[in-house]
Formats: structure tokens, sequence, C-alpha cells
């Protein structure tokens, strides 16, 4: 591959993940509502938990291959298992890059933690618990070196490899 083209696709997965990275919050969000209201419908309607139901027709043997319950499960875990590929990759940084435990702050409070910080300073103050005083650039930088690596880690499978991962989570 020459050197433009890997130019190119570099800033392509960079974007990638960083479109991963901002959507993280609104999908975890929506994992969890979707698993309250699978909950709530199931319960309302058969009038027990959907985790007690599953266990007891695995338990009598009844094959739910193919009903709505069993495509709900396994979207919904399909969805926990995509976070957790993230959460291994962000984890796999934080551990093994020289500059991790930074990368891990700035990563964690600029997309990851549970409420937003309305402004830069905000996730400065934030890191700076962790790091010591650091500059806005120092931010931006390690941010925008946090993403690349997460690109390789993420990104850097074959989509074959990819699905072996997914599966290896089970």
């Amino acid at each position: 591959m020459n050197n433009q083209k890997r130019q190119e696709r570099e800033k392509y997965l960079y974007h990638n993940t960083e479109l991963l990275l901002k959507k993280y919050r609104e999908v975890v969000w929506s994992i969890e509502v979707s698993a309250i209201q699978a909950e709530m419908n199931f319960e309302f309607e058969t009038g027990c938990k959907m985790a007690e139901f599953l266990d007891m027709s695995y338990a009598a043997g009844f094959d739910l291959a193919g009903t709505d319950i069993a495509e709900q499960a396994r979207t919904m875990e399909r969805n926990k298992k995509m976070l957790s590929i993230v959460d291994s990759a962000v984890s796999l940084m934080r551990r093994k890059h020289e500059n991790g435990e930074e990368y891990y702050w700035v990563i964690y409070y600029s997309y990851l933690s549970d409420k937003p910080f309305k402004t830069v300073d905000e996730i400065i103050a934030k890191v700076e618990e962790y790091t010591g005083p650091i500059s806005c650039q120092t931010l931006y930088n390690w941010r925008k070196d946090a993403i690349s690596t997460l690109s390789s880690i993420l990104w850097g499978y074959t989509t074959k490899d990819f699905m072996s991962v997914l599966e290896s989570m089970k």
C-alpha cells in the first residue's frame, strides 16, 4: 500500500473511531432503555421476568429459536458485545500504551463518562485529577493520539478476525 493510500485509510479509520466514541453514550443509553422496555413488556404480557422464562424454557428443552423473544435477547446481547469490544480496546490502550493512563482519562471524560461535560475546561479539570496540570493543547494532542491508538486496536482486524473476536466473547 503506498503512502498516500495508507494516510487516507488512517484518516478514514480515525474518523470512524471518533464517531464511534461520540455515539458511545447514546448507544449505552439506547441499550439500557431497550432492555428495560423489553423486560417490562415481557413481564406485562407473561407475568414473569424474561430471564426466569428463558431459564425455565431452556431447562424444559424448549427451542425458542426464531421467536421474538430469542431475537430480542440476541440483539441485546450483540449490542452489549459491541460495547464490550470498545471497552476492551480502551482498557488495552490504558494498560499497554506508554501514555495509556493519560489517554484513558482523556477518552473517558471526553466520550465515555455517564454524563458529558459542557466545556473543555471541565474535561481538563477532571483529567488533571489523574495527570497533573495540562494545557488545552495537550488535551487535544492526547485525544488525537488516543483516538489513533484506538483506531489501530479496533480496526486493525480484518472482518474475519473481528467476527472471531465477537464469537470469543460469549
